[in-house]
């Protein structure tokens, strides 16, 4: 089917108590892997492309292979765009036929955020097409960072207010204890302040940096407010290991699809179940809309079977 927009999306898990798996790819296989779990698993899938797939890919290609992907499957399909730190970067993704935008401007004083979020959002709102917007920062794990950094980050919830109601951005990206390209599941999430912020705003939330957040935090977090959850170390982690391991059992294998495909199914299988983690698995009905319904009522944390 065609792509869609995450509007409606975001707002039936908001409803439901469902998080919408919001998936990284840089490459063929791994969209391949994400949107051919998301037609099995039943769930809706925000596709993401990020400014550094970009710049590998290019972005009519990255664009052509999403859509591609799309229109074969029977369940809806976002095209995201992933920390978009500028304005000019959000309209040519705009033009090229994403259906949702992000406007990353939380490493800017707030009033220049405040007035560049509303910007895009003016932009993408004429096109029928949602800007989810950071408040807060979700810092580096790179960066060397310690708790107290993380903490002093974190988005305050009465700012939170003034932001999206000036901003009037779909969705919210709160900082409130994860961190980025954390490589194993160690954070908690602040679980008080999510609800101080889901209190003061009406919007969806959006865990980013999830690769690095215990999955009984981000389950309990679904309950108030995270309604998208990014997914992008995890799912490198998932290829790289196991196309190194394929070549270590193939050592003379000389055609690439053997290997890659072994890291697609590695992809596949990480996006299964964290879709089943976050409660989204089973809410695609028949006709290929989102409901609440939830067809996998139990999760087994920290593994890949449901």
């Amino acid at each position: 089917m065609p792509l869609v927009t995450s509007k409606e999306m975001l707002q039936a898990a908001l409803e439901g108590h469902f998080a919408v798996g919001a998936f990284n790819a840089n490459n063929m296989e791994q969209v391949q892997a994400i949107v051919q779990a998301a037609v099995e698993e039943r769930a809706p899938v925000i596709l993401q492309v990020s400014q550094g797939a970009i710049r590998y890919a290019g972005l009519e290609f990255a664009t052509a292979m999403v859509k591609a992907a799309a229109a074969e499957a029977d369940i809806p399909v976002v095209l995201h765009l992933d920390h978009g730190t500028d304005f000019d970067q959000n309209v040519r993704c705009l033009r090229a036929g994403f259906t949702s935008l992000m406007f990353d401007g939380s490493k800017k004083p707030y009033e220049e955020n405040v007035a560049t979020t509303a910007r895009v959002a003016y932009i993408a709102h004429v096109c029928g097409i949602p800007v989810e917007a950071e408040l807060g920062q979700v810092l580096q794990s790179t960066d060397g960072v310690s708790e107290e950094q993380v903490k002093a980050a974190m988005t305050n919830p009465d700012q939170a207010a003034d932001f999206v109601k000036r901003t009037t951005c779909d969705s919210l990206a709160a900082a409130v204890g994860s961190v980025h390209a954390m490589k194993a599941a160690e954070a908690s999430l602040d679980i008080e302040r999510i609800k101080a912020i889901h209190a003061a705003v009406p919007i969806p939330l959006v865990l980013h940096g999830s690769s690095g957040v215990k999955e009984e935090s981000e389950v309990e977090a679904i309950d108030y407010g995270i309604a998208k959850i990014n997914v992008a170390t995890m799912l490198n982690q998932a290829f790289t290991n196991a196309m190194r391991k394929a070549l270590a059992d193939m050592p003379k294998e000389v055609d690439p699809r053997k290997i890659l495909i072994v890291g697609r199914d590695a992809v596949k299988e990480t996006v299964r179940h964290k879709m089943r983690l976050f409660r989204s698995s089973g809410t695609v009905n028949a006709s290929g809309f989102v409901s609440p319904k939830k067809v996998f009522a139990k999760v087994e944390l920290g593994g890949a079977e449901a």
